[in-house]
């Protein structure tokens, strides 16, 4: 048995084909994937646009297990076009290539983009009522693969892992930019303290997924791969300084002024600062996300929260979180 990762030069691929090397270092790993991982050595690098027909000139046998991580994800950062041409596109490619070869294994790395932006909390069960391009697309991807599995359903396994915010080493997301804004003294609470943000560590993440495909079911999950119970803003900051050992006051500032400091420092060409509007109003609402059935799924966890930041800590040899 082989697995095919496609996407697997990315953040989560990455430690999914670590992941994999340590767990199953009789198979082969294939990376399929526009550009090759600079950070990983120990895969069969494709060059792969999942935007195209997949052919490759490799054996692929029914019992190999297929990875979709292909996606353009980052909010804001692309034209709306780029979420739809990758993501939905990249579905239909790749679940192409799974009927071609008979696959009977499949994940897919969804988001929770699709939920949609409230306060309300969501389950796997919630109707989905996206908002935004990538969530659109998302959903849409999520789809197709349903479909795929809805042609042969007695013979396919398909899981769809919705993650909240993925931290960890080599992120260079949203928990990167939170800890470099608190180090600099440059976070503050938008107005409140309370935004809940779910979240899960990617070694946490790539665990469960190897969990949950090696798992004899023939079936189509949905999981919502969070922490449970989500944690707030301020509770994630505290978790942060207290991993780093920092002493920071993080202030609360109202969110007008805060969205319009980010409008004028983006307009100086201020990148640096890692502030932007969008940014800034993506804090203000909660990602409410309940993780209440991966927690009862059987898998145990393999790090708290606290847990999760000291390893990522350690892992940049207790010098910094990036």
């Amino acid at each position: 048995m082989n697995y095919f990762i496609f996407g697997g030069s990315g953040f989560i691929g990455t430690h999914l084909i670590n992941f994999l090397n340590v767990k199953q270092p009789e198979s082969k790993i294939y990376n399929l994937d526009i550009k090759e991982n600079d950070h990983n050595d120990k895969s069969i690098f494709i060059a792969c646009d999942v935007r195209q027909k997949i052919n490759i000139n490799v054996s692929v046998e029914q019992d190999d297990i297929i990875f979709n991580l292909a996606a353009v994800h980052t909010t804001p950062g692309h034209p709306d076009h780029e979420y739809f041409e990758t993501n939905i596109k990249g579905a239909e490619n790749v679940t192409a290539f799974a009927e071609k070869h008979n696959i009977k294994k499949l994940l897919f790395t969804s988001s929770i983009a699709p939920y949609g932006a409230s306060e309300e909390m969501k389950t796997e069960t919630t109707l989905p009522m996206p908002n935004t391009p990538y969530g659109i697309s998302k959903l849409v991807a999520e789809k197709i693969h349903m479909i795929w599995q809805a042609k042969q359903e007695t013979d396919r396994q398909l899981t769809i892992v919705r993650p909240g915010v993925v931290f960890g080493k080599r992120e260079n997301g949203n928990f990167t930019r939170l800890y470099w804004g608190i180090k600099k003294h440059r976070f503050f609470y938008p107005g409140r303290k309370d935004t809940i943000k779910a979240s899960i560590y990617v070694k946490e993440l790539v665990n469960f997924m190897l969990y949950r495909i090696e798992m004899d079911k023939i079936d189509v999950e949905i999981y919502n791969c969070t922490y449970e119970p989500a944690f707030t803003i301020e509770e994630i900051s505290n978790a942060i300084m207290k991993a780093t050992g920092m002493k920071r006051t993080i202030y609360k500032i109202p969110g007008g002024i805060l969205k319009f400091t980010a409008g004028v420092i983006g307009a100086l060409g201020g990148k640096s600062f890692g502030i932007h509007p969008d940014r800034v109003k993506k804090l203000m609402i909660s990602t409410n996300i309940s993780g209440e059935k991966l927690k009862d799924s059987g898998y145990k966890f393999k790090y708290s929260f606290d847990e999760a930041l000291q390893d990522w800590y350690k892992d940049n040899d207790n010098l910094y979180l990036k």
